[in-house]
């Protein structure tokens, strides 16, 4: 770290990059189990704010998982690993003015909580998708339960691992109960007006 040189004093602000874009950077952070519907109501956040003027990103385990993480596994190291580095490069894009949308399991209310720290927590929201195991289940879209029941598949959140449901999410969906544009609607009014200057 000796021969690392700051040079932010030099470099524009984010105050600087939200003025260019007339938005304030957020991150959205989504958490809930595997089939919860965290990724298709990002989806369907991202597509609503694009259409608003808003300059998203979403990570997803996905992208994230076979690009910057893709020397990761699942113990419980690499899990705490793969949502550093996905908060560092989350704080990043909250820096220069974007919207953050994050889809990821995140099981833990102490990972959550140093995602939060690492991001920022004013610029923290955190949606727990609150649909119920066995809806999670029936949905199987991957067919991982499937395989977590078989025991194929270890330390599945949900089967095999533990979920924590976060202590006080700012917006709890139920998407066994709302729809899809009902869910975005919910989100709408809580971040829209964080977001816009």
């Amino acid at each position: 770290m000796e021969h690392i040189y700051p040079i932010f004093d030099k470099m524009l602000s984010r105050s600087d990059k939200e003025a260019l874009l007339g938005q304030r950077g957020l991150m959205v952070w989504f958490t809930g189990l595997s089939g919860s519907g965290k990724s298709t109501v990002a989806i369907a956040l991202e597509r609503e704010l694009h259409s608003r003027g808003i300059l998203c990103r979403i990570l997803d385990g996905d992208n994230v998982r076979s690009g910057i993480n893709n020397n990761l596994g699942f113990s419980a190291e690499d899990r705490v690993e793969n949502i550093r580095r996905i908060a560092e490069v989350s704080r990043l894009f909250v820096d220069t003015g974007i919207v953050t949308i994050a889809a990821f399991i995140s099981p833990s209310n102490a990972l959550r909580e140093m995602a939060a720290s690492i991001i920022g927590k004013d610029d923290f929201v955190e949606i727990y998708v609150d649909t119920p195991l066995a809806v999670c289940e029936e949905r199987d879209v991957k067919g991982l339960y499937k395989k977590a029941r078989a025991g194929e598949v270890k330390n599945f959140t949900g089967i095999s691992a533990p979920f924590e449901a976060p202590e006080h999410p700012a917006l709890r969906l139920d998407t066994s109960k709302l729809t899809v544009q009902q869910s975005v609607g919910k989100l709408l009014e809580l971040i829209l007006p964080m977001i816009k200057k």
